[in-house]
């Protein structure tokens, strides 16, 4: 692993992290389902135009529509769906621990489904994370937590594992920027539906709420996503995954300074106990390939 790819990496869970804290923002003066989804028709036609004047073209590969489709659906609607519909009653900080996990799902659902070999330190890594996230809940638990809304950041992490698992066909064949734009408006049309049928529509317009929007749209909705794309393409799915370890303590981080919401020591030690595994995990995967 070079140091551009490094560099890559931290940028990516720095941006990834930093969406839960915009997403809290947004949810507290607009609508969830519909505000996302004009975040993802917008970032869509500004990832095609990009696609376009890169010289990129329609003409994916089959293994490229299937993970756009995917990816759209799973990452997008789904898991951001509903990250969005939670966090009008959960904290940022938590979503955020919560989404994090996801390598630790990626891992469990390979060993548990697909029979794929788990080495010592990675089965440590998951009972890591399994005592890290236990950890937090119980103290959260105490305090009065929405449990509904972190039953929907649950659903939504295994959602995003399902869109991690879908990326592999993704990254070649060229045309990075195109995928990215058009799983962008896959997100859109599913959310405009569930928008639709589920809310009704409210807008507050206020500085916070243009800024928050319009950094979700740009810096986690497209410049995020083609970072992911591209560090995937460059270095591999399970050793690129491997600097999500540092999401928990940035996404904790940004949502203490910017929202001011409050850390125990129950959270600072069950963040980095979720960390260190996710780490363990992923080491032990890249040690494999």
């Amino acid at each position: 692993m070079d140091i551009k790819a490094i560099f890559m990496g931290v940028i990516f869970a720095l941006i990834w992290s930093s969406a839960f804290t915009s997403a809290r923002i947004i949810v507290a003066d607009a609508s969830p389902l519909a505000s996302l989804s004009l975040r993802f028709f917008l970032t869509g036609m500004i990832g095609v135009a990009l696609a376009r004047m890169m010289g990129q073209s329609w003409n994916l590969t089959r293994d490229q529509w299937r993970a756009t489709f995917v990816f759209g659906l799973c990452q997008n609607a789904i898991y951001l769906g509903l990250n969005f519909f939670a966090m009008q009653t959960v904290q940022a900080s938590l979503a955020s621990i919560i989404a994090s996990t996801m390598p630790l799902m990626v891992a469990a659902a390979g060993w548990i489904v697909f029979r794929d070999r788990l080495p010592l330190a990675g089965m440590i890594g998951l009972l890591m994370g399994i005592v890290g996230v236990i950890i937090i809940m119980s103290a959260r638990m105490d305090a009065g937590v929405d449990m509904r809304g972190v039953a929907l950041c649950l659903i939504g992490a295994g959602s995003l594992t399902v869109a991690t698992l879908s990326m592999r066909g993704a990254s070649s064949g060229g045309n990075l920027m195109m995928v990215v734009g058009l799983q962008m408006f896959v997100g859109a049309a599913f959310l405009a539906v569930a928008s639709a049928l589920t809310e009704t529509v409210r807008v507050t317009l206020t500085p916070e709420l243009v800024v928050a929007f319009v950094y979700t749209m740009l810096a986690p909705g497209l410049l995020a996503t083609y970072i992911w794309f591209a560090l995937v393409q460059r270095i591999g799915a399970v050793k690129a995954a491997t600097f999500h370890f540092l999401n928990p303590f940035f996404g904790v981080a940004i949502a203490a300074a910017l929202l001011g919401e409050k850390l125990g020591a129950h959270d600072i030690l069950g963040v980095a106990i979720i960390g260190l595994g996710i780490l363990a995990v992923q080491l032990s995967r890249a040690a494999k390939t």
